[in-house]
């Protein structure tokens, strides 16, 4: 159903520098290994090899198109080769860098216990991702102090708690964020209190504030 679609951005990617407009990188998959993700590059060649591994909004290494890409998260919907063939899902924490999991904590390495999804809470809450560290004069610091904090929190209330009824209700959600993310947010809070969810983390996934730098869950 998406590949006209697709065939269309794969083309306008490869076009635009006369490289792959496939993206492989390396995540760290459930129950340790890792596997190779699919995605459709929005950033220049080689753009991995920066040493940097969080990418604001602002970052010179998105392309034009890469922009138009990451706004309607077409990059990602490529990873459904990667949930054909087993190593994701639909719904789950998003897969993450082995360079980021060698960082985990004791709590933060429950992540793993899950199949990695294409999106889940966190995606939800933290679509503008990009927006919140452009800023920044290291991404990586801003990441690890403003956004991993919660991501985690959120990736391990959805482990703790998974099922085909969470599932669907996210996929429907990531779909609504799209178009009014207020009312997405909206209904993740709904969520996690139904979830029983602490309450700064519902506070802190209502994004109607400033995020505040806080500590890995432990």
């Amino acid at each position: 159903m998406l590949s006209p679609i697709l065939a269309v951005v794969l083309f306008r990617v490869w076009l635009q520098d006369r490289h792959s407009p496939f993206y492989l990188g390396e995540r760290a998959a459930c129950g340790g290994g890792s596997f190779w993700m699919v995605k459709i590059r929005s950033m220049v060649v080689g753009a991995d090899r920066s040493g940097v591994e969080s990418t604001g909004a602002a970052d010179n290494r998105i392309t034009p198109l890469g922009h138009f890409i990451r706004r309607y998260k077409l990059d990602e919907t490529t990873q459904l080769w990667n949930v054909l063939k087993g190593d994701m899902s639909l719904v789950g924490p998003r897969p993450n860098t082995l360079r980021e999991v060698a960082k985990y904590t004791a709590a933060e390495r429950g992540l793993l216990n899950v199949r990695p999804g294409i999106t889940d809470i966190a995606s939800i809450v933290f679509s503008d991702e990009g927006d919140i560290i452009k800023d920044a004069p290291d991404p990586d610091d801003a990441y690890d102090k403003l956004i991993r904090p919660w991501k985690s929190r959120l990736g391990l209330v959805y482990a703790q708690n998974a099922g085909v009824f969470l599932d669907i209700r996210l996929i429907l959600l990531t779909i609504v964020a799209i178009l009014d993310k207020q009312r997405a947010l909206a209904g993740v809070e709904s969520i996690l209190r139904s979830l029983g969810a602490e309450s700064r983390l519902i506070e802190a996934a209502r994004r109607d504030k400033a995020l505040e730098p806080a500590s890995p869950p432990q």
